[in-house]
């Protein structure tokens, strides 16, 4: 179902020729327009016509960062929130000029030289409305003890280690209704990656915080662990795994007591990612308001519907995505695409 046009073609070539190389590491030379094209919406199913327009535009709302990740609409700020992970920042934007440094350091606070993924990288709310962090540099999970609207580099560690060994690097988190916090722990933010001498677990895992403090291990035989999202319900909890040879979407019934009771694959990435222009694997994702997943991966943010099929896909020319958020009507979409932060609009 798939209709390029000519219209779609010279968009294409204008917006690789004003940002670049999605791997340029010549960040001063990216100079995007805040109303260039950066991507366009392929249907793949009629049911997706009734959350975007094939139409609907793309716009850049930030750019110039080292990698953008951990989108987070904060209602009481009015303001969306992104993490700079290489860079160690927290930006904050709110809907009018350019995003601001929100809070410096975000993930490692030690003074040590360290290589890998230092800031944090996932951010969620609470029930309370605390900020909470997925510390790459520190290895641990973490609440912003400062108030949302008076950030300061303040941090609670909710967890660092299981069975006494630290984490590698934690990635993404989602917290449910009840202050139980979900969280995966794959190795890429270590420096040497799955390699580093620092490396404390033999496994990467995903994890449940209780909101009593507890920190259990949910699986641990998916590789590479990456996005986690819940259910509108809360009762089926969804991991992206950005394996390079085997990418995938999963989805796991939960029980009372949050442990896994069944599921497994909900979607093969390979296929979408062998046919894609940008070859990456799953990564973060958000639940619309009708149940649909919205997963960034293979060449932009793939919406996928609760029973696993792919009815449309938000393009994004040229760079990876490693992220998205929904405002607080979720009729706004951000997403976070490597150097830039994207908006586009929803059906209500």
């Amino acid at each position: 179902m798939k209709l390029f046009t000519s219209i779609s073609i010279l968009l294409f070539i204008f917006f690789c020729s004003s940002c670049g190389s999605a791997n340029n590491p010549e960040k001063s030379n990216r100079n995007t327009s805040k109303n260039s094209a950066a991507g366009n919406v392929e249907i793949y199913d009629s049911s997706a016509l009734k959350l975007i327009d094939s139409n609907a535009t793309i716009e850049v709302i930030g750019q110039n960062y080292n990698w953008s990740e951990g989108p987070v609409w904060v209602p009481v700020l009015h303001a969306l929130l992104f993490s700079d992970v290489k860079e160690n920042k927290i930006y904050k934007w709110t809907q009018v000029d350019t995003p601001v440094v929100y809070l410096q350091p975000s993930g490692y606070t030690d003074t040590a030289l360290r290589n890998g993924e230092n800031g944090a990288n996932g951010l969620t709310l609470d029930t309370n409305g605390r900020l909470l962090l997925c510390q790459s540099g520190n290895r641990q999970i973490a609440r912003m003890n400062a108030a949302l609207t008076s950030p300061a580099p303040s941090y609670t560690v909710l967890s660092a280690s299981f069975n006494g060994k630290k984490f590698n690097s934690p990635n993404d988190l989602v917290a449910d209704n009840k202050n139980n916090i979900y969280f995966t722990d794959p190795t890429y933010g270590l420096p040497d990656g799955e390699n580093d001498k620092t490396r404390e677990l033999p496994f990467e895992g995903v994890f449940r915080i209780s909101a009593g403090g507890k920190t259990t291990l949910l699986i641990d035989s998916i590789p590479r662990p990456n996005g986690v999202a819940l259910s509108l319900d809360e009762k089926i909890l969804y991991i992206a795994s950005s394996d390079a040879a085997n990418p995938k979407w999963y989805a796991y019934n939960l029980g009372i007591d949050g442990n896994i009771l069944s599921g497994g694959v909900l979607l093969d990435a390979a296929p979408l990612k062998e046919k894609a222009t940008v070859k990456q694997g799953p990564d973060g994702m958000k639940i619309d308001k009708f149940g649909n997943l919205f997963c960034a991966g293979p060449d932009g943010i793939n919406i996928i519907s609760p029973a696993g099929k792919r009815v449309a896909l938000i393009k994004i020319y040229v760079r990876r995505v490693s992220n998205c958020a929904f405002n607080d009507t979720k009729d706004v979409l951000y997403i976070t695409a490597d150097d830039c932060v994207l908006k586009v609009k929803l059906h209500s």
